[in-house]
């Protein structure tokens, strides 16, 4: 706000005096005092009064840890949860879940139809094992079989007033490639039990989740447990590529059954733990960056090798190539972003939470330069973000930041022929705050340059292919960012039972925050059922907290054992927990 102050004078009566002079600006500033009292004072849902009067934040504000929350008592339940820690189920479990990594079931990018590539009849071997190995839910449980291989278990509750609870997982791995098998430590099917872990391709991504939730439904089933809510469990089969065959029929069939906003919440496999400015922080994805692959094709004459041009296409796709990777996309942190929370968290708890990113989350959230329309600065540097980045690296960074990874390439047919067509294809996964539309217009601009450079026709998006031209396509899986989970634990809700079951199975040591997730899983077919969504991987062993993902999607995957166990234990009190939650 400018106040531009002058000297007035009045034809009729001459310069003012002094005294009137005093008086206009007076008024003025009156004037100037009111309007400000009126902007600090306008509500502001993004805002605080104590942000915009220049007060430091109060982070624990921002960061509710609720307390432990433990479903009611009683003594065949009880004693089920005991049983959980006891030896004879640790036996037991190692069995169960080795038996299902023993069971191959790979999914690849090129499977055929369903009935018609013999690539699927793997599916049916993994149903006759979950069928022999949990008898108690398939005869108490309705279970259907979507598209043949999806599998939808439901245990119907007493309460139909009460919006059902839905885990998930996917009974689908990723390929072994056979190159890769002699450097295994295990074999990767063997399913070998080391004394810690369970080694396999699958063992943590992620039928330790899907035999914790079938094991969990077992388990109350014994402790003759009567659900009022709904519990629904939803096993896609092709996960680790897209879920179009599974995971996009399973969430169908639901939605015509329930409607819109027709579940209480979703777990899903997701994020975990991570141990950092000295606190122990649980971390459910209540988001997901959003995805999109990119196609680039140049078409370019052919001809003998010994009479070349001066660039053939491989050489043109190769200065694109160089021209993507010489520029990243912007690192920026939206409010919205959960990580904004986990920092907001680790300022509130962690006893070794850098000064610099506090000095910096204290000024972001300062009256003085909090973005109030919700997002930072389009023109310039993010500080927050770049120092976070910085010390956290590029899986830090990646939270914050659109990727692009040059995954695929292809083209070429002889030596001593011009390659006419090549093709490079471009991975990206698009931060909060971005859409597809930004890596297009990127990509458009940057190719369009080189196609005027080259004398060649640019195709960006339309469909269209001609000889000498560079044609850009979007895949198909493109996904924009999903919708963000609440995730506020001071509101009776979802969130508060997911954070309270944590607190109570792992202390309250543990700081529960939103995390998000720089992969897609299969809820992305599941956003209009509940806007409670959380991506979760609960099982943590607590000798080994840096076991990260368990060397998911290469060589030696494995999982702990004592995690696993407890995968069981936090679905067992969460299932209870939501069945006793009157939302």
């Amino acid at each position: 706000m400018t106040i531009v102050m002058e000297k007035t004078t009045s034809a009729a009566t001459g310069p003012q005096t002094g005294r009137q002079q005093s008086k206009t600006r007076k008024t003025v500033l009156a004037i100037f005092a009111l309007l400000l009292t009126l902007w600090l004072l306008v509500p502001r849902p993004d805002a605080p009064l104590s942000w915009r009067l220049g007060r430091k934040p109060k982070f624990t504000n921002q960061c509710t840890q609720p307390d432990a929350l433990s479903p009611p008592k009683g003594d065949e339940l009880d004693k089920l949860y005991d049983f959980i820690s006891s030896t004879a189920f640790r036996n037991a479990t190692i069995e169960r879940l080795s038996g299902a990594v023993r069971v191959k079931s790979e999914s690849f990018d090129d499977l055929g139809a369903i009935g018609e590539d013999p690539r699927w009849n793997v599916f049916y071997d993994f149903h006759a094992y979950l069928k022999a190995t949990f008898p108690l839910v398939h005869e108490k449980l309705d279970l259907e079989k979507v598209n043949t291989h999806g599998l939808l278990y439901t245990w119907k509750g007493s309460d139909d007033s009460l919006k059902p609870t839905l885990l998930m997982a996917h009974q689908d791995t990723v390929p072994v490639p056979a190159e890769t098998v002699g450097s295994w430590t295990h074999p990767p099917w063997s399913g070998a039990y080391d004394g810690k872990y369970i080694w396999g391709r699958g063992a943590s991504d992620c039928k330790n989740q899907l035999i914790a939730a079938l094991e969990t439904l077992e388990l109350l089933l014994e402790a003759k447990f009567e659900p009022k809510r709904t519990i629904l469990l939803s096993f896609g089969f092709d996960e680790e590529c897209s879920g179009r065959q599974g995971a996009e029929r399973l969430a169908s069939a639901i939605h015509e059954r329930y409607g819109d906003d027709g579940l209480a919440v979703i777990v899903d496999e997701g994020s975990g733990f991570e141990e950092t400015w000295g606190t122990l922080f649980a971390k459910p994805g209540t988001a997901e960056k959003g995805y999109t692959d990119v196609a680039i094709t140049v078409r370019m004459p052919g001809g003998h090798s010994s009479i070349p041009s001066d660039h053939t296409s491989i050489g043109v796709l190769s200065e694109i190539i160089t021209r993507i990777e010489s520029e990243q996309y912007r690192t920026h942190l939206e409010e919205l972003n959960p990580y904004y929370t986990q920092l907001q968290c680790g300022a509130a708890h962690s006893p070794d939470f850098p000064h610099k990113l506090k000095k910096l989350l204290t000024s972001r959230a300062s009256s003085n330069s909090f973005p109030w329309n919700g997002h930072t600065c389009k023109t310039k540097p993010d500080h927050l973000a770049l120092e976070a980045a910085k010390q956290g690296g590029p899986a830090i960074k990646y939270l914050m930041q659109t990727s692009q990874a040059v995954d695929v390439i292809s083209g070429g047919a002889k030596i001593n022929a011009l390659p006419e067509r090549v093709t490079v294809t471009v991975n990206h996964r698009i931060n909060i705050g971005e859409t597809p539309q930004v890596v297009y217009d990127r990509l458009a601009a940057l190719t369009g340059a080189i196609a005027v450079k080259h004398n060649l026709t640019l195709h960006a998006f339309d469909g269209e292919e001609e000889a000498s031209s560079i044609i850009l396509a979007a895949s198909p899986n493109t996904l924009e960012v999903a919708p963000v989970t609440p995730a506020d634990a001071a509101v009776d809700g979802p969130f508060r039972v997911l954070a309270g079951t944590t607190r109570a199975l792992y202390g309250e040591d543990v700081v529960v925050t939103p995390g998000i997730m720089t992969g897609n899983t299969d809820t992305r077919y599941y956003w209009g059922l509940t806007k409670h969504i959380f991506r979760f991987s609960p099982g943590v062993d607590e000798d080994d907290r840096g076991a990260g993902l368990g060397n998911i999607h290469t060589v030696d995957e494995k999982v702990s054992v004592n995690g696993h166990v407890n995968t069981v234990r936090w679905f067992t009190l969460f299932v209870r927990n939501m069945d006793a939650a009157g939302f």
